[in-house]
């Protein structure tokens, strides 16, 4: 990974293949009690990809003093989940997912939390950034402490913004210099392989289905199961293996330019989108041919694959720009 022109590829092959997880992940979410490989790939998928795209996000936020970023902020993430904040809400009414019209702007839709918590973190980095790994140390305290608060929850995004905080902020502080030294060294691909090897045969070995709610980070210990004062420690176990494997994950990302590397410069419209077609899927799809799809893998990866392709092309882009991007 070059410090100039290859760094991009770089990221944007990382970017395509994560939000290919993510469409992925949200695709088997509802299949994955019925059968064990699919709640392997779940747990494996939701374990690091999300930490990997906030982790990449925060690399990307260094600018975050110069003039006109907040602006630039409010206008490109906050604005947009206002604007699909109010077309969720109208879309669930529609299909029947909700029972009445709601506009609650104060508790994001699904996969909106993101934009509300890439806002907040932006935010934040006007505290923590000065402190560099200091401020990291508190980030990492602050996420753990956070886990003990009883009413914490979707409101604001606030679980997941404190909980996932400290990836974006370890993304803020590596420099190129840095993250090439950690993911481009001599064994950097052969350990990658290996990490995230093992990570998947620890998870498909025995793997608590009670504990997904820990890599979702959107409520309190007490909410997940009865909170006791061991939990804090596993957040911290759980955010060492998590960021060992985001970097077992980058180390086998390529830095060469190939067809679908553009797509990686438009994953924020195909995760904005891509909640329309499978919410749609599952409300058509009648309950008798779950079974069927859910141990049918390659129909399920070929579905996520051409999900990406589609909203992330230019034709989805050139007109859903004006609500995604707010340029026309």
């Amino acid at each position: 990974m070059a410090l100039t022109s290859k760094r991009s590829k770089f990221f944007d092959n990382a970017k395509f293949i994560l939000i290919f997880l993510v469409v992925f992940g949200h695709l088997i979410s509802p299949l994955k009690e019925q059968d064990g490989i699919l709640f392997t790939l779940y747990t494996f998928i939701f374990l690091f990809h999300m930490p990997a795209f906030i982790l990449i996000s925060g690399y990307f936020a260094k600018g975050y003093k110069k003039k006109g970023y907040l602006k630039k902020s409010v206008k490109k993430i906050l604005v947009p989940y206002l604007i699909f904040q109010i077309i969720y809400s109208i879309y669930y009414y529609v299909i029947g997912q909700e029972n009445r019209l709601n506009f609650d702007l104060l508790h994001p839709h699904w996969t909106l939390w993101f934009l509300l918590s890439l806002f907040f973190w932006n935010l934040l980095l006007h505290a923590f950034a000065r402190m560099k790994w200091i401020g990291f140390a508190a980030a990492i305290i602050m996420g753990i402490v956070i886990g003990y608060v009883d009413n914490v929850g979707s409101f604001l995004s606030l679980s997941r913004t404190i909980v996932f905080f400290p990836y974006f902020l370890l993304g803020f502080l590596l420099n190129g210099s840095q993250l090439k030294r950690v993911i481009r060294s001599k064994f950097s691909l052969p350990a990658g392989m290996v990490i995230m090897m093992v990570t998947w045969l620890f998870i498909g070995m025995g793997f608590p289905k009670d504990a997904v709610p820990w890599l979702l980070a959107d409520t309190s210990y007490e909410n997940m199961g009865g909170m006791e004062w061991t939990d804090g420690l596993i957040r911290a176990l759980q955010y060492g293996l998590t960021l060992m494997v985001v970097f077992g994950f980058l180390a086998l990302i390529p830095s060469t330019q190939n067809k679908l590397t553009k797509i990686g410069e438009r994953t924020l419209y195909v995760y904005l989108l891509h909640g329309f077609i499978i919410k749609s899927l599952q409300t058509i799809v009648p309950d008798e041919s779950l079974p069927f799809i859910s141990g049918n893998y390659l129909l399920l990866i070929l579905l996520s694959f051409i999900i990406c392709l589609i909203l992330g092309s230019y034709f989805i882009k050139k007109y859903t720009r004006p609500l995604v991007e707010l340029r026309v």
